[in-house]
């Protein structure tokens, strides 16, 4: 997987409405899926009206998007969950 920047426009109401949206996908026809699919999906725009200008390969550390920072995130673990002597009283009862 690798993060993408897909920049264009797309009709919304009576005006047009430009975009830029970093996304994870695959390649640059997943890119284009991702986008198209979401927009229609938030803003009930058809794939055809969807208006991509440029795709193009980013690093994701350039990135704001909680999407792309999540899936590239540093090989940090969650912290293990430790169980204490309060709560091991408290299942015995």
């Amino acid at each position: 997987m690798q993060a993408y920047r897909v920049q264009g426009s797309f009709p919304n109401g009576q005006t047009i409405q430009e975009f830029t949206m970093d996304v994870v996908a695959s390649d640059e026809a997943d890119a284009r899926h991702r986008v198209e699919s979401n927009f229609g999906s938030r803003h009930r725009v058809s794939r055809r009206f969807v208006n991509i200008l440029s795709i193009e390969a980013i690093n994701p550390a350039d990135s704001s998007e909680p999407k792309v920072i999540s899936a590239f995130r540093s090989g940090t673990a969650a912290p293990d969950v430790v169980a204490t002597e309060s709560s091991k009283d408290s299942e015995e009862e």
